[in-house]
């Protein structure tokens, strides 16, 4: 579809995304990684236990590109072969953390809100950079927070995960509130900016990458 199409199929979509926790026990938290090579994308999902944060399951998928990058629009590109990776797993996790972003988005409709969606997991969004919206900067130790604005909304939260370092940018994805979204982000942070989830798909991104 055209981007002015897929903008609006955004919009329609984001009117459903669900803004409250409709999270059940939280045993499994999964990350999840996607690259390209070529005219390859590929995906690579790995779902931790809840709280040890250790290795229960991973999955790999690939797909030829169909989508030119155009920036607010990455879930047409990225989407399809996250949902391949998900579909291979063998163990289903309670909850999806992105790289990305969920509704801190020009449509309310990032990565992990879309994805969320689609695939009804609770997801949340933890972006590395700003899309939209403004904020003050946070406090300098770990679990300072600060919101983050659009249009008087609150679009997410600015998320200092380590002491000195630069924040992360979160918000809800689907069926998970904001809150809930920070505490399950710092709880899954060991010490470094990124939480575990992101860089244990990005490890094993990096490993598909080496031997393929």
């Amino acid at each position: 579809m055209s981007p002015k199409d897929a903008k609006r199929l955004q919009m329609k979509l984001a009117a459903h995304i669900i803004r409250e926790n409709k999270l059940g026990t939280v045993k499994t938290v999964a990350g999840i990684d996607v690259g390209m090579r070529g005219d390859m994308v590929f995906a690579a999902i790995v779902v931790l236990n809840f709280p040890k944060l250790d290795v229960a399951s991973q999955s790999t998928a690939t797909r030829q590109i169909s989508c030119p990058y155009i920036p607010g629009l990455l879930s047409f590109r990225e989407g399809p072969v996250i949902l391949d990776a998900l579909d291979r797993l063998d163990l289903k996790p309670d909850l999806l953390i992105f790289d990305g972003q969920g509704i801190a988005h020009p449509c309310h409709l990032g990565i992990a809100s879309h994805i969320g969606l689609l695939s009804d997991f609770p997801s949340i969004g933890c972006a590395k950079s700003r899309l939209c919206g403004e904020y003050q900067e946070p406090g300098v130790e770990r679990g300072s927070h600060v919101p983050l604005m659009d249009h008087g909304e609150t679009i997410g939260a600015i998320v200092r995960t380590r002491t000195n370092v630069k924040p992360v940018f979160v918000s809800i994805g689907h069926r998970v509130d904001l809150k809930t979204s920070i505490d399950y982000v710092l709880r899954c942070c060991k010490g470094y900016r990124l939480p575990e989830t992101t860089r244990q798909a990005h490890r094993l991104a990096s490993e598909w990458k080496n031997f393929h």
